[in-house]
């Protein structure tokens, strides 16, 4: 049996066939993405915007879209593809990591949008809070299922 699924890297450097891509969808998109002009990105427009966060700074996926969003002159980006792509960029950087390279995508400081961490990224959401807290940051845990969030993340968000 030949195993045909493609490496993280693969579906970083070979996305979908057309993309990015601005698509003018139906006026239900309105609610759903924030307009009707909607940008489907790629994993590397959400890397080339993660690395621009220096360390010690913040981001959240709400930014990066919204900024994507203005670079492409669309109403806003794609949440789903957005997601998934930035979970394509955060395993690509583990997979850098664990071969010494010294320039990665720093996915770690990318939070959602209320500060919390995101349990979908490599090791989860120990190995987001441990390289936070090695970066300064204060984790705070949250009562119940709620992953634990950055304390004033506010802050330290990149303007």
């Amino acid at each position: 049996m030949v195993n045909t699924r493609k490496s993280w890297r693969e579906k970083f450097e070979n996305p979908a066939k057309g993309l990015p891509k601005v698509v003018d969808g139906p006026e239900k998109w309105k609610k759903r993405f924030g307009g009707t002009r909607v940008l489907v990105p790629t994993p590397f427009l959400i890397d080339k915007v993660i690395r621009t966060v220096k360390k010690g700074k913040l981001i959240t996926v709400n930014q990066i879209r919204e900024k994507l969003a203005k670079e492409f002159n669309a109403d806003a980006t794609c949440k789903i593809t957005t997601g998934i792509f930035l979970r394509i960029c955060a395993e690509v950087a583990h997979e850098d990591l664990l071969t010494d390279k010294k320039r990665i995508t720093p996915y770690w400081r990318v939070l959602k949008s209320d500060g919390s961490l995101n349990p979908k990224y490599p090791g989860g959401i120990n190995s987001q809070a441990a390289y936070l807290k090695a970066e300064g940051h204060e984790i705070i845990a949250l009562k119940g299922p709620k992953p634990p969030k950055v304390k004033d993340f506010t802050k330290h968000l990149k303007r």
